[in-house]
């Protein structure tokens, strides 16, 4: 018969689960510091002891790091997602760019239909708030508060799909975008008077969210990154021009 002896589960292996599901649903976020020992003990209702064993485990799995004199961390798991060689790789290619942003669109596009039929009204408010920041932050032309937050909305649709495979890829994916290897949101609108255009476009994303409206969300997603598509071919596209006008102006100036 398939049964065999129940045993009482040790409570360091309660806590392992706890934080393995916090991680894994996207609540503890990489670099994110844990409570210091004594309060996170507290909160969890069990000894000291238990926790360091607990603690141990997951710094063995790889999901926790210690920094010496400044405490436990949630790993950088998302820097493991691609070789630096690869992250080299795409920044040095255009194809790279132009291949990524449609890959988002599809994954967007999709997680956007699901985060409108299935985001609770909680996720949906953490959409409405980011979007009330983005806001803000164009009102007082802060570029750099508007790319975080830009990255910050697309990031609360993904969280509101419910899907945590989805959820750390799509992480993994803006991590590269903040760091600039796919583009710089500020030098690619350079030349376009489109921040603006930028914001109306994510007001009818959130709105299509807000209504709960599946068909729409993913058409607002889609026309978004289509946009961002066609505003990136123009720039790439102005660059080569000004290095081809400068040949021709160094030629007659020095002729």
């Amino acid at each position: 018969m398939p049964f065999h002896h129940v045993t009482p589960e040790k409570l360091s292996t309660a806590v392992i689960r706890q934080i393995e599901e916090l991680i894994l649903r996207g609540i503890l976020r990489p670099g994110e510091r844990l409570p210091p020992e004594r309060e996170l003990a507290e909160r969890l209702g069990v000894s000291r002891p238990s926790l360091r064993d607990a603690i141990a485990a997951l710094q063995e799995a790889g999901l926790l790091s210690a920094k010496p004199g400044a405490g436990i961390y949630v790993a950088d798991v998302l820097g493991s997602a691609f070789a630096p060689a690869l992250i080299n790789l795409f920044a040095r290619h255009d194809e790279a760019v132009f291949d990524y942003l449609s890959f988002r669109r599809d994954m967007e596009a999709l997680a956007a239909e699901r985060a409108a039929k299935y985001g609770s009204d909680t996720d949906l408010a953490v959409v409405q708030t980011v979007f009330d920041k983005m806001q803000a932050a164009h009102e007082t032309r802060n570029a750099e508060d508007e790319a975080q937050l830009d990255a910050q909305f697309h990031m609360a649709i993904v969280e509101a799909s419910h899907n945590v495979v989805m959820l750390h890829m799509m992480r993994s994916m803006y991590e590269l975008l903040r760091g600039g290897v796919f583009y710089n949101r500020q030098v690619m609108f350079k030349q376009r008077t489109s921040r603006a255009a930028l914001l109306d476009q994510h007001r009818l994303i959130n709105a299509a969210l807000q209504a709960r409206d599946p068909d729409a969300a993913r058409t607002a997603i889609e026309a978004h990154l289509g946009f961002v598509e066609v505003s990136l071919k123009d720039q790439k596209k102005a660059e080569r021009n000004e290095v081809i006008a400068r040949q021709r102006l160094k030629h007659e100036t020095e002729g």
